[in-house]
């Protein structure tokens, strides 16, 4: 029988038919449990604070106290209303979940937030994901006797559990690999059951989820990312997909997958400092970590690029040698700020290793059924690592035998654990929506690797070759000079602040700097601004300028130059607004544009370095001088962790 309805037999024999919704939404909510010998709630709260970046339209908590009684308490809005809704409250208890949500299925509001409760009362859950098939589970729920308070799929998966609990008198960990095989969606969840106050069940499929490891297995930390939980362990396994873990005080994990097979845990140490997740001093964490980026320009290429030698050393390379050099093709695949640092790297790669590249929305590339040989090379970009879109695109890429080569920042997410290889960009963890400094650390990453890949090859000179190595070692450095124009920077953003529209304009290696700089004013200041390639202006978007229309061009000494000039002088001809990134000493652009940022000359190739630290710059100022949220933009999360 308990077959029967894993294979939906019983949905069809209620005369239902099995379709899924399949409602996709954005989701990248916060999920942080604990048990152990402390009290729970400090760790939750903090853990939800550091999460909060991940989603912040509603919190809640779940805790057992020790009279074995679970207190729930949910608020709409961020964690702060959360713990003022608890100051009075019941929050005692050495297990509990909690979690922090970006809806996607029901509205924002306590109801609907997390965590969600069975209809005894037993079982508590919180959830990151989606699962398509909850409509057709909650009928079947629903003629077992099951009512629902919310409008949530995640009341759904907890109700089922509860039920294969009850109906076959399951363990909870039994009960909920259960409801799991009834499934659709992606989903990390973890549950408590108040008749078991010694264990919490955790799961993932799609979705991220890390348990951290107390000494001698006395307590047990979860999250869905390492942040909240590194000042207390730097033991993590991170679950893999299908893979479902018994937490219990003083035993060890127990980790079955959905076949009921056992697997061995794979505990890996992770080391990221504290200090990386405090502003700092800094009123807001994206000024923080635009202000962090010679620090961690100098840290990606530690160990890599060696000045004093004048080359580069990238184990992939040395390891993977036979198979790059063999490459007869690259696809990139990303999304958003990640698909703008591709777009550089086939530059790049195209330039100095002179093998074509693709660049591929992976949204648009896992359902185009591309055609992918043995002989590619895809590359994953994810500041994540957990990007479900490009995450499916890497999977059809495994598929298809192709090499999967990841670059990410988050040591031992679902893409570096997918990967064949790649390379860790190492910025330190990237709190701020609007990324900033994994963008500049991706595209030094491209750059080594272009480098590198195309000295094996020889299909780049020794004098270019060194002679990039070394203006690659000095970009920091000039990163900090345009970071000493943040004031002046400041002034000119001003002009924007009014502005309902905005084109940015760039040519070469700088039109994907437009096209990051366009991004950013959307995401945080909320302006409509488009990206083109400046000699495209002439095919639509000159139609648009007049005398309210605040152009940006990216305009340094390097490719086109001449050209883009041109392209300058047709705005103001047609009176537009012109702000423009050019390089020190630059008078021809001065003379004809409202506003000019000058930046340290340096090579083309590397000039994305230093124009795109403005661009971060007016975003962020005229989004501050608009009293905008600037950490947590409205209807956005940091990453798209469900298609």
């Amino acid at each position: 029988v308990a077959q029967d309805i894993i294979n939906n037999v019983k949905l069809k024999c209620c005369g239902i038919k099995v379709l899924y919704k399949n409602k996709q939404g954005i989701t990248m909510c916060g999920i942080v449990g604990y048990i152990g010998f402390r009290d729970a709630y400090p760790i939750l709260i903090q853990g939800l604070k550091r999460l909060e970046y991940r989603g912040y339209d509603s919190a809640g908590v779940a805790l057992i106290n020790n009279e074995g009684v679970m207190n729930v308490y949910k608020e709409k809005g961020k964690v702060s209303n959360l713990e003022a809704l608890t100051s009075q409250r019941d929050i005692s208890g050495q297990i509990g979940i909690a979690h922090t949500r970006w809806a996607t299925h029901g509205e924002p509001s306590a109801i609907n937030a997390h965590p969600h409760v069975s209809q005894s009362g037993r079982l508590a859950l919180v959830h990151n994901g989606i699962i398509e098939n909850y409509s057709n589970l909650k009928i079947l729920l629903e003629k077992e006797g099951y009512t629902f308070k919310s409008s949530t799929d995640t009341e759904v998966l907890v109700q089922l559990i509860e039920y294969m609990q009850k109906k076959y008198d399951k363990s909870l960990e039994n009960a909920t690999i259960m409801a799991l095989r009834m499934v659709v969606g992606a989903y990390a969840i973890a549950v408590i059951d108040k008749n078991c106050p010694d264990k919490i069940v955790v799961a993932r499929k799609s979705s991220p989820l890390v348990i951290g490891i107390g000494a001698d297995h006395k307590e047990f930390f979860i999250a869905s990312d390492a942040l909240p939980i590194v000042e207390y362990t730097k033991q993590m396994v991170y679950l893999n997909d299908n893979e479902v873990a018994l937490l219990k005080i003083g035993k060890k994990i127990e980790i079955n997958n959905l076949n009921y097979e056992d697997i061995t845990p794979e505990v890996k140490e992770v080391n990221i400092s504290l200090e990386s997740l405090e502003k700092g001093g800094f009123e807001h964490f994206m000024l923080k970590e635009i202000y962090d980026q010679p620090r961690c320009m100098a840290d990606c290429m530690r160990g890599r690029l060696l000045l004093n030698e004048k080359r580069i050393v990238l184990s992939t390379i040395n390891m993977h040698r036979e198979r790059l050099m063999k490459a007869e093709r690259f696809i990139i695949v990303a999304c958003g700020t990640s698909w703008h640092a591709g777009l550089i790297g086939k530059q790049l790669i195209e330039q100095w290793a002179n093998i074509p590249v693709e660049v591929e929305y992976a949204s648009e590339f896992r359902y185009r059924n591309p055609v992918i040989s043995p002989d590619d090379v895809v590359i994953a970009i994810s500041q994540s690592g957990e990007t479900a879109d490009t995450l499916a695109a890497f999977q059809l890429a495994k598929e298809n035998k192709a090499m999967c080569f990841g670059i990410v920042n988050v040591v031992g997410s679902s893409i570096a654990r997918a990967s064949d290889t790649g390379i860790y960009i190492h910025v330190g963890p990237e709190i701020g929506v609007a990324s900033t400094k994994a963008f500049t650390g991706q595209v030094t990453v491209l750059t080594l690797f272009a480098l590198a890949l195309g000295h094996e090859r020889g299909t780049i000179s020794k004098e270019e070759y060194e002679s990039t190595i070394e203006e690659l070692g000095n970009i920091p450095e000039k990163i900090k000079s345009v970071l000493a124009k943040d004031e002046e920077i400041k002034d000119i953003a001003r002009s924007l602040t009014y502005a309902e529209n905005a084109l940015y304009m760039g040519r070469g290696f700088n039109y994907p700097v437009a096209l990051e700089g366009a991004l950013k004013l959307k995401e945080i200041s909320y302006i409509h601004a488009e990206g083109y390639p400046a000699a495209e202006m002439k095919h639509g978007p000159i139609a648009l300028i007049d005398e309210n229309m605040p152009v940006v061009f990216v305009a340094t000494h390097h490719q086109l130059y001449k050209k883009i000039i041109s392209n300058i002088e047709e705005v103001k001809a047609r009176n537009g607004r012109i702000i423009a990134v050019v390089t020190e000493g630059d008078e021809a652009v001065k003379e004809i544009a409202e506003a000019t940022i000058e930046v340290p000359s340096t090579l083309a190739s590397l000039a994305p370095l230093l124009s795109a630290i403005p661009l971060q710059l007016i975003a962020y100022h005229v989004a501050v001088e608009k009293g905008l949220n600037v950490d947590q933009p409205r209807n956005l999360a940091k990453s798209v962790t469900v298609e």
